[in-house]
C-alpha cells in the first residue's frame, strides 16, 4: 500500500504545481509539502533505520544542490547589483529580435558547457529582466535559454549533473562524448530557433526596448571589474572541481568567498550606505528563497520515489519492455521531463556494469544525450527549467503550450543526428 499512496501523492502534488497560477497557490509551498509528507509516510511503513539512513544519504546530495544555487544565484546577484549586466546590455548591438534570440540561445549553448545548465541558466535569467520588461517577452526568451542550456550542458562532461556523475564515474570520456553528443545537442536547439524563426510569431515584431538609465550610483569601472571578475570565478568553478575532486558546490563557495572579499575591500572607503547597498549581506537579503525551497521540496519528493526503489523497479521493467537500449533510453529522456534524470541517470548506472556496456559505450554516450536534453520538454524536467520557472514565475502551463511540443521536436531531430553518425 505505501508504494501506491506515495506515487500517487507525488502525482498530484506534480498536478498542483503545474496548475500554480490557476489555483493560486505558491509551487514552493506545494513542493515543500509533497516532499515532507512523503518522507514521512516512508518513516512510518518502512524500517526506521533504514528510513534515516537514506534520508541521509539523499539529503546530503540535495544540500550540495541547494549551496550550490545559492553560491550562484548570489554572484549572479551581486554582478546585477553592481550593473555588471547593463554593461553587457549595452554591447548587444542588434535591435531585432530574432537575431538577439539565436544570439542568447547560441551564448547560452556554449556558456552551460562550461559552467553548468543551472548556473548559465541564472545568468542568462539575470540578462532577460535587463532586456525585457515585459512578462511574455521575458518568458518566451528564456524558454529558449532552457532549450539551449540543456542541450549545451548534455555534449560536455561538466555541464549537467548527468554528465558529471557518468564522466565521474568513468562510463564516458571527455573526448567521446564530445564527439558524439556535440551534434545531436545543437541540432537539439537548431529546429526549434529555425521553426520559431519562420513562424512568424508576434514576439518578434518591434524592436528591443531601450534601457536609458545611468549608472550614477557606482562607479563603471567597479561595475565592469566585479562582471569580470564574477564571470571567472563562475567559469573557475569546473576548474576547482577537476584540480581538487571536491563537490561543484566548494568550487562555487570558494568563489563566493572570493568575491565577497573583494566587494569587501572594494568599497571600505565609500560611506555606510554604499557599503551596505553593495555588500554582499545585503544581496543575499534579495535571492529568492522561495526558488530555493521549491527545489529543496521537489528534490525530497524525487528522493522518496528512489528510497522505495520506484525509479529502479521502473527501469527494469522499460528495459526488459523494450529490448533495445536505444528506444529504452529514448523513453528514459522524456520520463526525465517529470522526474528527475539524476536518480534515472543514477539507476541506469547501477543496473548495467562494464561487462555489460563497456566505458564509452553508444549506451552510455546515447544516455548522456536523452538524460540532457529530454528534460526541456516541461519546464520541471531539468535544473535549468525549474531554476528559470522559479526565478521568472513562469507558468507550467504556458510552457507546455509554447515550448513542449517544440523541445519534442529538438529531442526527436537529435536523436536521430545521433543514430545517423
Amino acid at each position: 500500500m505505501t508504494i501506491p499512496l506515495v506515487i500517487i501523492i507525488f502525482i498530484v502534488g506534480y498536478l498542483l504545481i503545474a496548475l500554480e497560477h490557476k489555483i493560486h497557490v505558491n509551487k514552493a509551498a506545494t513542493a515543500l509539502f509533497i516532499g515532507v509528507v512523503l518522507w514521512v509516510i516512508l518513516a512510518l511503513n518502512v524500517e526506521s533505520s533504514t528510513v534515516f539512513s537514506d534520508l541521509a544519504h539523499h539529503f546530503e546530495q540535495i544540500a550540495e544542490i541547494l549551496f550550490f544555487l545559492l553560491g550562484a544565484m548570489t554572484i549572479v546577484e551581486l554582478i546585477d547589483v553592481h550593473h555588471g549586466f547593463e554593461i553587457v546590455q549595452n554591447f548587444i548591438r542588434t535591435k531585432s529580435r530574432i537575431y538577439l534570440l539565436w544570439i542568447l540561445a547560441f551564448v547560452t549553448f556554449f556558456l552551460s558547457a562550461v559552467l553548468d545548465n543551472m548556473t548559465t541558466t541564472i545568468v542568462m535569467v539575470a540578462l532577460l529582466k535587463k532586456l525585457f520588461s515585459k512578462t511574455d517577452d521575458r518568458w518566451f526568451f528564456a524558454g529558449f535559454v532552457i532549450i539551449a542550456a540543456n542541450a549545451g550542458g548534455a555534449w560536455s562532461p561538466i555541464g549537467d549533473v548527468t554528465t558529471i556523475m557518468l564522466w565521474n564515474a568513468n562510463y564516458v570520456s571527455s573526448f567521446e562524448i564530445l564527439k558524439t553528443v556535440f551534434l545531436p545537442s545543437l541540432a537539439s536547439l537548431l529546429l526549434p530557433l529555425i521553426f520559431t524563426g519562420f513562424s512568424g510569431s508576434k514576439v518578434f515584431h518591434g524592436t528591443l526596448e531601450a534601457d536609458n538609465r545611468q549608472i550614477n550610483s557606482i562607479n563603471s569601472k567597479d561595475g565592469k571589474f566585479i562582471l569580470i571578475l564574477g564571470v571567472l570565478l563562475l567559469l573557475f568553478v569546473p576548474v576547482f572541481k577537476s584540480y581538487t575532486h571536491l563537490p561543484p558546490f566548494m568550487g562555487m563557495l570558494f568563489a563566493l568567498s572570493i568575491l565577497w572579499l573583494v566587494t569587501e575591500v572594494l568599497h571600505r572607503k565609500k560611506d555606510k550606505e554604499t557599503q551596505r547597498q553593495y555588500s554582499v549581506a545585503e544581496t543575499l537579503r534579495r535571492i529568492d528563497t522561495p526558488s530555493v525551497l521549491f527545489f529543496l521540496g521537489i528534490l525530497l519528493a524525487v528522493s522518496s520515489l528512489e528510497s522505495l526503489g520506484v525509479l529502479e523497479s521502473f527501469g527494469k521493467s522499460m528495459e526488459q519492455n523494450f529490448g533495445n537500449f536505444y528506444v529504452s533510453n529514448a523513453f528514459l529522456g522524456l520520463l526525465s521531463a517529470v522526474i528527475d534524470n539524476v536518480p534515472l541517470v543514477a539507476g541506469a548506472m547501477g543496473m548495467y556494469s562494464f561487462d555489460v556496456y563497456p566505458p564509452d559505450h553508444a549506451f552510455w554516450t546515447f544516455l548522456a544525450y536523452c538524460a540532457g536534453t529530454g528534460g526541456s520538454t516541461l519546464i520541471i524536467g531539468s535544473a535549468a527549467g525549474v531554476a528559470a520557472m522559479g526565478l521568472l514565475n513562469i507558468d507550467f502551463l504556458w510552457y507546455v503550450k509554447r515550448f513542449s511540443l517544440l523541445a519534442l521536436m529538438g529531442y526527436v531531430a537529435g536523436i536521430l543526428v545521433y543514430l545517423i553518425q
